[in-house]
Parts: C-alpha cells; sequence; structure tokens
C-alpha cells in the first residue's frame, strides 16, 4: 500500500465520511494542532524513563488521536455518536494532577519554561494545547463541536504543566523562577 494517495494536492482533505473541506479550514486547523500536540507529547516521552509519567503519557497521546477521529467527524455524520469522546478521560487527568501535584512542592513564585529537557519540551506541549483548545473554541464558534473536548485540553493544558513540574522535580532540575 502506498503512503502518498494524491487526494490532498488540490488543497483539501476528507473528514470522517467523506466531506472535502481546506487544508486551511477551521477544523483542520484543530486537528493538526492537536496532532501537534500529539507529537510533542511523543517527543517528551521518549526523554523520560519513569514508567508511571511514561504510561500516563502514553494514554494522553491515546486520547487525543481520539479527540482527532471526534473532531474529524462532522456532528451530521449518521456514526458521529461513536467517535464522541466522554468526560472519563477529564476525570482521569484530574486525578492524575491531585495526585502529581500532591509529590510537589508549592508554587510560592511564577516559573518559567525549562527545567530539563523533557520538562521543557512538557511546557513546550502545554502551550500547544492552549492553541488547540483555542483553535476548537473558534471551531466551536462556527459549527457544533463536542463541549468535552474543550473541557478536555483546558485540563490537560494544567496537567502538562503538572508533569514538566514532576519531571523536572524528579531530575531535580530547578525551575527557573520569573523576576519581575
Amino acid at each position: 500500500m502506498k503512503i502518498y494517495t494524491k487526494f490532498g494536492d488540490s488543497g483539501e482533505t476528507a473528514l470522517y465520511g467523506g466531506t472535502r473541506v481546506g487544508k486551511d479550514a477551521p477544523r483542520i486547523e484543530a486537528i493538526g494542532t492537536v496532532d501537534e500536540l500529539n507529537a510533542y507529547i511523543g517527543y517528551a516521552q521518549v526523554l523520560i524513563d519513569d514508567t508511571d509519567l511514561s504510561e500516563l503519557m502514553a494514554r494522553i497521546q491515546n486520547h487525543l488521536f481520539a479527540v482527532g477521529a471526534d473532531l474529524a467527524t462532522p456532528a451530521t455524520h449518521t456514526k458521529a455518536a461513536d467517535f464522541r469522546i466522554s468526560a472519563d478521560f477529564t476525570t482521569v487527568m484530574e486525578t492524575a494532577i491531585d495526585t502529581l501535584s500532591e509529590a510537589l512542592p508549592p508554587l510560592t513564585n511564577f516559573i518559567l519554561p525549562g527545567g530539563c529537557a523533557a520538562g521543557a519540551i512538557l511546557h513546550i506541549a502545554r502551550v500547544v494545547c492552549r492553541r488547540s483548545e483555542r483553535r476548537v473554541v473558534h471551531l466551536a464558534n462556527e459549527t457544533e463541536v463536542n463541549p468535552e473536548i474543550i473541557r478536555s485540553l483546558n485540563r490537560l493544558s494544567d496537567l502538562l504543566f503538572v508533569l514538566a513540574r514532576t519531571v523536572n522535580f524528579r531530575a531535580q532540575a530547578p525551575e527557573p523562577i520569573w523576576k519581575s
């Protein structure tokens, strides 16, 4: 099987169900930004040796793939309900945030992105997650979008912040402090 189809050579791509849209459409921008986020998480994951964090990040990556499928399936499609994410993983992320935060020193200053390599990349993933959320909100202003996607991305950015802090803490890499 060839990896290329040439169907996108005209600047369009297909959503689930075959509807063709421009590659610059807000829906495709949202899907692409979620995919970019997933790639950064994969990059950070290969730098992390902690099994518990690596397993959580693998679950996040799978969840983001499901978010992409949800976004790629128009609400009018007959099987749209099959691709909608639920609040289940948002609850998993909230539990992870609470558990990981308990082991961290309390924040007494604003911190800057940085620390060890994996921590810095997780901070990049966090800001890409925020951009993904903005892209989905923009899309939701134009068409029906599963509201759980927005909640999920919002919570994920919090989790990525806590993951960055956790990775830095476990690596004993100081978090850069913002100095006004």
